[in-house]
């Protein structure tokens, strides 16, 4: 019986949902969040044009006030609007911008389309994003459908279901419907595998500084210039000695009468 109730619940929100997408879709409409309050139910309205969607003097506020009161039977709804501070984080906005798009110029030009709207969601901040137009008014020969992604995207896991921005809309055409699907990881995200390291707090004084130098120069630099000094000391060439002149050689020759006699002889001879 409770499921039931759930169900119901969630059925008329979707319809409330699809109304007022019916009735706002061009004027920066992303979607709707309903609460329950004591006093009625809560309508907020998320859209990056809120002067259009209040109107003048508020007429679109009052018109949709007393057609949510006849359609859907709420008692005191309370309508407010919620300006979009980045439309291009916004997953569904994206989406009806690029539907707005098809549905006007046609989809013969969809890949500019897509590559252009990627760019702009990575200049805007996006750590990654990714759509994919597909359906039968694509014009293609072979798939159905394009992916255009670009940066880093979580595909699985909790941050892929919790954290990351999707969006769908459909355009429908003369050559058939196009489905829009976006997906944002938006830059305020904090990833589980993202480390950061904290900086050194400790205030150093110039003094210090100064003393851990000196030491340095006197442990390392000192040493090195005497053992630099003493080998060059010891590369030094040893003076050379004097050249003696030739000296004669003196042989003792015997005679055949058995007399020593003394020749002197040159060294080379």
């Amino acid at each position: 019986m409770i499921e039931r109730q759930i169900v119901a619940q969630k059925v008329r929100q979707f319809h409330i949902q699809e109304y007022i997408e019916s009735k706002l879709g061009k004027a920066g409409y992303s979607h709707t969040d309903i609460q329950r309050t004591p006093l009625g139910e809560k309508v907020v309205i998320f859209t990056s044009h809120p002067g259009l969607v209040v109107g003048r003097k508020g007429e679109n506020i009052k018109e949709l006030t007393e057609e949510l009161k006849k359609n859907f039977n709420m008692e005191n709804p309370q309508i407010e609007v919620a300006e979009i501070e980045n439309p291009l984080f916004d997953a569904p906005l994206v989406a009806k911008i690029i539907v707005n798009s098809l549905e006007r110029f046609g989809p013969k030009r969809f890949k500019s389309l897509g590559y252009k709207t990627l760019e702009n969601i990575l200049n805007a901040g996006a750590m990654g994003a990714e759509i994919v137009i597909g359906g039968r008014g694509v014009p293609s020969s072979r798939a159905r459908s394009w992916r255009f992604a670009a940066g880093y995207l979580k595909k699985s896991g909790d941050v892929a279901v919790t954290q990351v921005r999707k969006g769908y809309a459909v355009a429908y055409l003369k050559s058939g419907a196009v489905g829009i699907k976006v997906s944002i990881l938006t830059p305020d995200i904090q990833l589980p595998d993202r480390i950061l390291f904290k900086p050194d707090t400790h205030d150093i004084s110039e003094e210090k500084i100064q003393e851990v130098k000196e030491k340095i120069i006197e442990k390392v630099i000192e040493p090195e210039k005497v053992l630099s000094e003493e080998s060059k000391e010891g590369k030094k060439e040893k003076p050379k000695k004097a050249k003696e002149g030739k000296k004669h050689v003196v042989r003792n020759v015997r005679k055949k009468d058995g007399n020593h006699k003394e020749e002197r002889t040159k060294p080379n001879e």
